[in-house]
């Protein structure tokens, strides 16, 4: 079953930065699609089993910060 997360990345403001949240996300296991949205600072993420912690700890890696 096929579930989402979504987090607000305050920091993210071009499109390098989708690029680097988007490749980030998209290693973690269980996710099949990632979807950014600069102006919002969404980063909307499907799959199945997702580990939202697991999400975090990337998009932290990749140099950004998670809204709580």
């Amino acid at each position: 079953m096929t579930e989402t997360v979504v987090l607000i990345v305050p920091g993210m403001s071009c499109a390098n930065c989708e690029t680097a949240v988007s490749g980030a996300v998209s290693q973690v296991e269980g996710v099949e699609r990632v979807a950014v949205d600069l102006e919002t600072k969404r980063v909307e993420v499907w799959g199945n089993a997702l580990d939202d912690a697991a999400i975090r700890v990337v998009i932290d890696e990749a140099g950004y910060d998670v809204a709580p």
